[in-house]
């Protein structure tokens, strides 16, 4: 029997358009890996088989009608419990939203729906979706597929780990501050995060967010290859007009030269030799394949980070921190705190001067893409933390949030970032985030192609245990 669980979107697409197999075939395949992986990580939170089947016998029988099954025809995949699919409870990893059930899908899921893609289950995320960890007091841990000591990320660390232990072929996830860039780093996949308007994206089962949330918040694709996040995140831009800030971008921009600048240590960046040596080495993959490296400095990281907090917070405290005590979730207690501490509440004057800074920092940054169309940077100044390690004490939580500069200083800009898995150090994985102008993913697949065709860690895996 065929292993489907194993093999890329692209090619479990392709057999079920030429009928070389069934999506039913594929989801039953996809439902036996969640039952013989998950217990060992606890990704999938929530799955409901017979809808899964459902959804697959769909797609064979638009097949054999002769209609287009879509670009994921029978691809399987999980969602965010963070994001509202019709008939399932939007938890965000939240006790008090544990029967919060949507009435319609996100947009993001709805497009995912027409590409033809199946949905496997519901994939865990922390409280409030807070952490670059992945526990809560509903759903309960997830664990890292390669070694449970470390961190399977965070807030997208259920997708991830899913995603690398062969739970589908790609799993959805958002992101306002890494939340799937670092999941996908300590995984050993690879991860999106798309410009800002890309995808449409709104939960219509809750008031607009403000708009700190509106700004900076995006879904994106994570999977095993690149021409899987490129199939998926394609499928996902679609149009949905009900997501005010979609902008209906072309997929691929002008000709840009083969230029990217190299930054091992942004604004001081305390970046570990093992992580300098992922970036070096993603460099000389691409000047093998004719792209000129430059090291240079990046523009700035630090500034927009701390408006990021602020706009971030900002959220919180106009109504949500009530929520903060009504879940009484110790590990986003502790992380608000500390975040509380780290960035003092503005006035309305300060509120205003920071979303003025935005404008001048993305100007700096696109004509910083002019001159270089790629920037590769650190995903993380270190290698994945130790699991719940930034509950650990103020001091721990500070060392960690200062090593995520480049995870939280980029979405203020809505730029994209592409994470791309380069290699293990013991079991532990390592990569690179790769960065360019708004609505250049197309650069980013690009250079991420060629630093995937040097080599990267071989998945799916097995879970491993402690």
């Amino acid at each position: 029997m065929t292993e489907f669980w194993r093999l890329p979107a692209t090619e479990i697409a392709a057999l079920i358009r030429e009928k070389r197999t069934s999506a039913t075939e594929v989801a039953k395949d996809a439902l036996a890996r969640l039952d013989a992986a998950n217990p060992a990580i606890n990704a999938v939170v929530d799955h409901r088989p017979e809808e899964t089947l459902a959804e697959a016998a769909r797609v064979d029988a638009a097949i054999a009608r002769g209609e287009d099954a879509g670009p994921m025809a029978g691809v399987p995949i999980t969602i965010k419990v963070n994001v509202d699919q019709k008939g399932w409870a939007t938890t965000n990893g939240l006790r008090i939203q544990k029967d919060h059930v949507a009435t319609a899908d996100n947009p993001v899921v709805a497009n995912l729906r027409r590409a033809g893609a199946v949905i496997l289950g519901r994939t865990n995320t922390p409280a409030f979706s807070l952490r670059w960890f992945c526990r809560n007091g509903l759903h309960g841990h997830t664990k890292n597929p390669w070694d449970p000591r470390i961190t399977p990320g965070g807030s997208s660390g259920g997708a991830a780990a899913a995603t690398a232990a062969g739970i589908g072929a790609m799993g959805h996830g958002t992101d306002i501050g890494g939340s799937i860039r670092y999941p996908a780093y300590a995984c050993g996949v690879h991860g999106l995060r798309p410009t800002l308007g890309r995808i449409p994206a709104i939960n219509l089962s809750f008031a607009d967010r403000h708009i700190g949330g509106q700004l900076m918040a995006v879904s994106g694709p994570i999977a095993r290859t690149i021409g899987d996040v490129k199939l998926s995140f394609e499928a996902m831009c679609a149009r949905d007009v009900r997501e005010p800030w979609w902008v209906d971008a072309p997929m691929q921009g002008p000709p840009a030269p083969k230029r990217a600048a190299l930054c091992v240590k942004p604004e001081g960046m305390p970046t570990a030799p093992a992580v300098e040596a992922a970036l070096r080495d993603a460099a000389k993959r691409l000047e093998a394949a004719g792209w000129t490296v430059e090291e240079v400095p990046l523009p700035p990281l630090r500034g927009p980070a701390k408006i990021q907090a602020m706009l971030w917070l900002a959220e919180s405290r106009r109504g949500l921190n009530k929520a903060f005590a009504q879940e009484d979730d110790p590990d986003a207690n502790f992380v608000y705190a500390q975040m509380e501490a780290l960035c003092p509440e503005p006035d309305l004057f300060g509120f205003m001067d920071g979303l003025q800074k935005r404008a001048t920092f993305l100007r700096e940054w696109m004509l910083f893409f002019e001159r270089y169309p790629v920037a590769i940077s650190p995903v993380s100044a270190e290698l994945p933390f130790r699991d719940q390690s930034d509950v650990e004490s103020p001091e721990s939580f500070s060392r960690i949030i200062d090593a995520q500069l480049t995870q939280v200083g980029l979405p203020l800009m809505g730029l994209p970032g592409l994470v791309v898995t380069t290699g293990l150090v013991g079991r532990v994985p390592v990569g690179v985030q790769l960065l360019a102008g708004r609505y250049r993913e197309d650069l980013l697949l690009e250079a991420g192609a060629v630093i995937e065709a040097a080599g990267v860690p071989a998945t799916p895996i097995d879970p491993a245990t402690a």
